[in-house]
């Protein structure tokens, strides 16, 4: 009977891993790239900021020199429970400021407050960036041109501003280009929804309008608001060319700190939004609502593989196999070792890092996403819904990061 278990389980969960299989060869594909279009598109650039005063100036100068034409668009800085300067550097640098009347919980809280009040005066879209990001010029001109294409929500690609830092920064320049490539490229290539990641992402005004703003409550905002886009049949759309650089942490336990918050919202979106993605199921884009569905609810996915794996422990000390149960365990472990830092190697050269000190990045990021399986398994029976600010410092300018060597686009 518990080896029955141990196979309907296994089957289910490798499912769902040859679904994501499946989709990610799709990023073998170029996506066809949209048409470049004279600028229309009026944008409004929103920026939620907590204590930001090392980063924002950079933000909102990389956003001044944007390839478009300074009447097409303007900048808002959301500052919210701040004890710096964030504001004052914000209107140095050339923002607008408006300022929150309600209890800032959460990101989501800042760009809810912002839109309802953007939304009457006529804004075409609406761009969401982190205050620590740096927008490469060509952003606005790229999202533009995917509007008058018709896309009612665009994703850009991202890449790390500091990938030299140390490992681990590196090690979220991968993961970027992971999802860049193997989710946002792959999906726009095979007609489903690409991920919408946390920043430089564009939502058309008739979106908003139609869900009366921007409604979310978790402390993941952008993986909520992708499952309502699934769940109404609003496509994600991804524009590689719309390029936006995000500060990585380099302190392990600020990472662990971040992405347990990013498991944990995840969870909470799942529990919030599988109803609808099921309903959306019988609706015009079944198959969009089936990944988003299986998206969000990853981190369980994750977590429950570890079932298996307890049972068949448990099963082998009863049939005394464990001595061949360790030997398998071991191999299966090195090859997956190799496999994953194959993968960065990979994603080291698809994303441009191409300076040597990635090589301690390729070796180390094994380790980054192994993490993610206890991460998730503690988020399973402990959440956190607090928002804790990561403290970001590198005041990186757009000139350094074309000298860089890793600016190329997906």
């Amino acid at each position: 009977m518990l080896n029955m278990w141990i196979v309907i389980l296994t089957l289910l969960l490798k499912a769902a891993s040859l679904w994501f299989l499946a989709v990610a060869l799709f990023g073998l594909r170029k996506p066809k790239r949209y048409a470049v279009c004279a600028p229309r598109t009026r944008f409004a650039c929103l920026v939620a900021a907590r204590n930001e005063e090392a980063v924002i100036g950079a933000l909102v100068e990389s956003l001044k020199k944007q390839d478009y034409p300074d009447a097409l668009y303007d900048i808002f800085v959301i500052p919210n429970n701040c004890t710096d300067d964030t504001e004052s550097e914000a209107l140095c640098a050339g923002a607008k400021i408006f300022r929150c009347f309600e209890p800032v919980r959460c990101k989501g809280d800042a760009l809810h407050e912002a839109v309802a009040w953007l939304l009457p005066q006529r804004y075409d879209a609406f761009c969401v960036f982190d205050a620590d990001n740096v927008a490469d010029e060509q952003f606005l001109a790229r999202m533009n041109d995917a509007f008058c294409a018709g896309a009612q929500v665009c994703k850009g690609a991202m890449r790390a501003k500091n990938p030299y830092d140390s490992w681990l920064s590196g090690c979220y320049g991968l993961y970027f280009t992971l999802f860049d490539t193997f989710f946002s490229r792959a999906r726009m290539s095979c007609g489903l929804s690409s991920k919408l990641v946390g920043t430089g992402f564009a939502v058309h005004r008739a979106v908003l309008e139609r869900f009366g703003g921007w409604n979310t409550s978790t402390i993941a905002e952008d993986a909520e608001f992708a499952a309502q886009c699934a769940a109404n049949g609003v496509r994600v759309c991804f524009v590689p060319g719309a390029l936006t650089y995000d500060e990585a942490p380099n302190d392990f336990a600020v990472s662990l700190r971040q992405r347990r918050r990013w498991c944990s919202g995840i969870m909470d979106v799942a529990v919030r939004m599988d109803a609808p993605l099921v309903s959306a199921l019988r609706g015009n884009a079944p198959l969009r609502a089936l990944d988003a569905l299986l998206i969000v609810n990853a981190p369980f996915l994750q977590a429950l593989t570890l079932l298996p794996l307890t049972l068949t422990i448990l099963s082998s000390l009863v049939q005394g196999t464990a001595g061949t149960l360790a030997l398998t365990g071991a191999v299966s472990l090195t090859l997956s070792t190799l496999g994953l830092m194959a993968l960065a190697a990979l994603l080291a050269y698809l994303g441009g890092y191409r300076d040597r000190r990635i090589v301690r990045t390729v070796a180390g990021f094994p380790l980054f996403m192994a993490a993610w399986l206890p991460l998730q398994l503690v988020s399973l029976v402990s959440r956190t819904r607090s928002w804790q600010p990561i403290a970001h410092t590198r005041a990186v300018h757009a000139e350094s990061l074309r000298g860089a060597g890793f600016l190329t686009t997906i």
